[in-house]
């Protein structure tokens, strides 16, 4: 299915779009034939993002944009549809997050999360569905969320509960608006490294190692597998997928959801000692 124009002419606007995961999509996205729009807080980083991304008939453009301001997300949009005439897809991909046991937390470190993830991608969606509502053209909205958004998880609690809010409007809308032609689809990723992500969620050598070991394939994810994913998810081809989220963590959340996923950890030895000790119990 990937075709060198299996989104050609797509207009694709991807937020936090500069660097990680954002950026791998929208490197893809280019390479598939889309025309694309990155935002994020940091210009230079844009700047130079773009200017990367660029060339050999790839078109790009940035502006910078903080999602926790509405006025700023519809200056935006304007900006977008000026250069581009109109947005075909939405990728609400900014997020914020890192690691503290939840009694830790201030009120002001619990709002720079959720501002980020539930008001952003909220404000987000908002400013283009209207405007795809008031066009009277359809189109895709892309989510970013987490395997724990349908789980929780300690330790990360705004992102969870931000997260879980992210999903829940994905769902939600992909019912109400599936009448304009307006299609909902999230994607929730286990650990795949990026630099901003790792040095908040995995600072030292032995969480990211715990991190690994906790994935039943016993390694992270490549940034290229999350970014064919989303091709094939804003594509036409998937055009008949509505409200699904798709989790792509190597099969992470299952190892924990398991209530004996974690013997894996034994020994054949010790197999050996248990199945003895079981032969004898009652």
């Amino acid at each position: 299915m990937f075709e060198k124009d299996l989104l050609k002419d797509k207009v694709v606007l991807i937020t936090g779009g500069g660097t990680g995961l954002g950026r791998a999509m929208g490197e893809r996205f280019l390479e598939l034939g889309a025309k694309l729009a990155i935002t994020g807080r940091r210009e230079e980083v844009l700047q130079t993002a773009a200017q990367e991304m660029s060339g050999e008939g790839k078109e790009v453009f940035y502006k910078s944009c903080d999602v926790r301001d509405p006025a700023q997300i519809q200056e935006l949009v304007d900006a977008v549809e000026q250069r581009f005439g109109h947005i075909d897809v939405l990728v609400n991909n900014a997020a914020g997050n890192f690691i503290s046991p939840t009694e830790r937390l201030s009120p002001r470190a619990v709002d720079a999360v959720l501002n980020i993830v539930l008001h952003g991608t909220f404000y987000a969606t908002l400013e283009v569905g209207k405007r795809w509502i008031k066009q009277g053209k359809g189109g895709t909205m892309l989510n970013i969320v987490t395997s724990y958004a349908s789980t929780g998880s300690g330790f990360v609690v705004p992102s969870a509960a931000a997260k879980a809010g992210v999903l829940a409007m994905t769902r939600s809308l992909a019912v109400e608006w599936a009448r304009y032609g307006i299609r909902q689809v999230a994607i929730a990723p286990g650990p795949f490294p990026t630099e901003g992500a790792w040095s908040r969620l995995s600072p030292t050598p032995e969480l990211a190692e715990h991190a690994i070991k906790r994935v039943p394939l016993r390694r992270a994810g490549d940034k290229q597998e999350l970014a064919n994913l989303a091709s094939y998810l804003i594509s036409d081809y998937a055009g008949y997928i509505n409200g699904e989220v798709v989790t792509i963590d190597g099969g992470e959340w299952l190892q924990g959801a398991g209530e004996f996923n974690n013997l894996t950890e034994v020994t054949e030895e010790q197999w050996d000692m248990l199945a003895e000790m079981t032969r004898k119990g009652k």
